[in-house]
């Protein structure tokens, strides 16, 4: 069976590599074009293309998915089947052209959590399970008929990057299972259930990313946590941003901490420790404007509260 792949990032890799592990043959890569990046524009390639060409699988980088002249290269490769994990949203021009259909790598239980940041969102609403889910493409993102579906446990301090390390190579071994089951021919093909109180996973922005204090602690660190590493979640500190990476909520206020604002609390050594509106978050990892990341202990050492 002939398997053209698309997908752009580091999450998507794990797939493809799966798929190559696995002899499956994969005519062609479909991703993102090369990117200027950093101070001298370099050219970048996506993580993607790099492992592509490093196996000898032809790359396509349109620009434009409805292109003409992209869309008959696509077709020349004369796929059975498409696999798509974190690309960008497919005209059904490309969807529907091979005659196995294209299928598509969810990080979310479907019909739960459907959006662009479906990791994020899920780690963020303080939930205690997540998965995956494949499932084939038609015309309404994220509504096509579920395949197979993966459980992830979300620990109560997992930040969305640790979930989504894990659900990196839970996802790529599920595409495989998909895969195989398609080429057999035997497999389900289940219709979402929309009738119930669905959860959405919209893309993020850095309007939605700034800490309320208003919210009780527990909730901030979800918050937190499922917004680390990035986009991060991000406060004020003498009219510099503050990004905030990790926490721990706290029942009470360490007896031992000085108040150095209206918010803060510090033993200038090794504690950080943020009044919300109900409850402590001890602040463990953070990133000053114009300064790396680094621990609060570090953090303290060279900052001096006014």
């Amino acid at each position: 069976m002939r398997i053209v792949f698309m997908g752009t990032p580091d999450f998507a890799v794990a797939t493809l590599q799966r798929l190559v592990e696995n002899n499956f043959e994969v005519v062609a890569v479909v991703t993102a074009p090369d990117k200027p990046v950093g101070r001298g524009l370099k050219m970048s390639e996506s993580p993607v293309k790099k492992y592509a060409v490093s196996q000898n699988i032809p790359v396509l980088q349109p620009e434009k998915l409805r292109n003409r002249a992209f869309l008959e290269e696509l077709a020349a490769f004369r796929a059975d089947l498409q696999v798509v994990v974190a690309f960008r949203m497919l005209p059904e021009a490309v969807w529907a052209m091979p005659p196995r259909g294209t299928i598509n790598l969810h990080g979310s239980l479907l019909p739960q959590y459907r959006g662009a940041a479906p990791i994020n969102w899920a780690v963020m609403n303080g939930e205690k399970t997540t998965g995956v889910t494949t499932f084939f493409i038609e015309k309404e993102i994220d509504t096509g008929k579920i395949i197979f579906t993966d459980t992830l446990p979300i620990g109560e301090n997992d930040s969305a990057g640790d979930l989504h390390d894990t659900m990196m190579w839970t996802g790529a071994d599920l595409v495989v299972k998909t895969v195989k089951a398609i080429e057999a021919g035997n497999y389900p093909e289940q219709p979402q259930d929309f009738s119930g109180e669905l959860k959405a996973a919209p893309k993020i922005f850095k309007e939605t990313t700034e800490i309320d204090w208003a919210r009780d602690a527990a909730s901030l660190h979800n918050f937190v946590r499922g917004l680390s590493p990035y986009p991060a979640a991000w406060t004020t500190l003498n009219d510099k941003q503050l990004k905030i990476f990790e926490t721990r909520v706290l029942p009470t206020l360490p007896p031992e901490l000085e108040q150095v604002n209206t918010r803060l609390y510090t033993d200038h050594k090794k504690r950080l420790v943020a009044a919300t509106a109900g409850g402590y978050l001890d602040i463990l990892s953070l990133q000053l404007e114009g300064k790396k990341r680094m621990t609060t202990e570090e953090f303290l050492r060279g900052y001096r509260f006014l």
